[in-house]
């Protein structure tokens, strides 16, 4: 039996947030992209694929996966960089080119993909199941499929007139 640790639901987000350094002016500018869309920076071409990060109560983990093309002063358009940026490692996949730099900071304007719990429902004592039709439903003693009377405690038709046993092991 392998052991499985909990995994982190990833939120897609709709918009990534890159850094970009312009070498010849020292100048730095934050800048926003749509994910799937085609910015500009300089002579570069920046589109992020995809840009995933994490809800709030985990450890920040924001990826996106970007294609960076150049235009050449021939008007030549070329593939600097096509792979996976990592915000928490600017270092490690950033774009390094003779006069720009670009570097994934942030993703944005994400839901969270994480599932809303399931509502609680509670039994009313006086309260029949039915089948389809109101009025009609399974008698409260009505033999099991194999022929057999649930007992009381059984998870049978009186099941849920049965008080709960707050001392009981749980499974």
């Amino acid at each position: 039996m392998a052991a499985s640790g909990a995994r982190a639901e990833r939120i897609a987000n709709p918009t990534a947030v890159f850094t970009g350094l312009d070498k010849i002016s020292g100048e730095i500018s934050t800048f926003e992209a749509p994910v799937g869309k085609t910015v500009k920076f300089g002579a570069l071409s920046v589109t992020p694929r995809v840009c995933y990060s994490r809800s709030a109560s985990e450890d920040p983990q924001t990826t996106s996966f970007v294609e960076i093309d150049e235009e050449t002063l021939s008007k030549k358009v070329q593939r600097l960089f096509n792979g996976w940026m990592f915000a928490a490692s600017p270092g490690l996949n950033g774009v390094e080119h003779p006069v720009y730099d670009v570097w994934l900071k942030d993703c944005k304007g994400g839901k969270s993909s994480d599932p809303l719990p399931p509502p609680v429902v509670t039994a009313q004592p006086d309260a029949k199941p039915g089948k389809g039709k109101k009025g009609k439903g399974p008698a409260p003693d009505a033999a099991a499929p194999d022929g057999t009377s649930p007992e009381p405690g059984d998870a049978g038709a009186d099941f849920f007139d049965q008080p709960m046993d707050p001392n009981a092991p749980q499974d």
